[in-house]
């Protein structure tokens, strides 16, 4: 079951973390995987490890704000791995150098990197892959989000929330629109993850771990298995959902 084999599948921000752990799961499931980031030695690294487990992948590092660069980009690693787009799974979505600040003390020239990833950098590599995937009548897209989505929080993410709710909306239309040509859109919609331990102090991942009932902080292979789900055929039934993937730290 979940079998992927032959299919060709798009990780954008899979240098590192939960992009990481997507890419290597897709990969142990059958597919040929292109590995985005923006900074090539994260995507190299990660391509490299794919292959040396045995599985096929290419790195693709380029900044998906960039539409030329992207549909480029895709076209030359479709090249390099013979296979077209299939399987795209949006996951690039903390811009470099994001400001956590409230929205009082934002400059209108802050808003816009978080917004840019999340919402069009989502929708170019969408949309350098969508006429394939109708073409062809199967494709599957997964759209990596977060419960700030909506759910208000006071945590100064204002923008990065914004860019999440964004782009939650575009795949539900988009699922609306493609569902007749065999493409899936779904949403999934992450909690904390383990990189937080990179970022945080003891007390505060204490803190967060008291708010999961699980008591844990998330998994980029469990995630990865999710997404493995969502792009074999065996999730062909599910399309413009949001599906929550958080530890239960929230319910609706």
């Amino acid at each position: 079951m979940f079998d992927l084999t032959g299919r060709t599948a798009f990780v954008s921000g899979a240098g590192q973390s939960v992009g990481e752990g997507i890419a290597k799961v897709l990969a142990r499931q059958g597919a040929s995987v292109i590995v985005n980031d923006l900074h090539a030695d994260r995507a190299e690294k990660v391509a490299a490890a794919i292959i040396e487990e045995g599985n096929r992948a290419v790195a693709a590092p380029f900044d998906v704000t960039d539409y030329d660069a992207t549909r480029d980009s895709m076209r030359a690693a479709e090249a390099e791995l013979g296979g077209q787009v299939n399987i795209v799974v949006n996951n690039a979505g903390v811009a470099e150098g994001r400001m956590i600040k409230p929205f009082r003390d934002l400059a209108p020239a802050e808003w816009r990197a978080p917004i840019d990833l999340n919402i069009f950098g989502a929708m170019n590599c969408i949309k350098a892959a969508i006429d394939g995937m109708c073409d062809a009548g199967w494709g599957r897209i997964v759209q990596i989000s977060s419960g700030s989505a909506r759910t208000g929080q006071n945590i100064n993410q204002t923008m990065y929330a914004t860019g999440k709710s964004g782009i939650e909306g575009f795949i539900r239309h988009l699922a609306a629109e493609t569902g007749q040509y065999g493409v899936t859109a779904n949403i999934v919609a992450l909690g904390h993850q383990k990189n937080l331990e990179d970022k945080m102090p003891a007390e505060m991942i204490d803190a967060i771990l008291r708010t999961i009932p699980i008591g844990r902080l998330g998994d980029p292979i469990e995630v990865g298995a999710f997404c493995a789900y969502l792009a074999s055929d065996e999730a062909g039934g599910i399309t413009g959902q949001t599906l929550d993937f958080n530890g239960g730290s929230q319910t609706r």
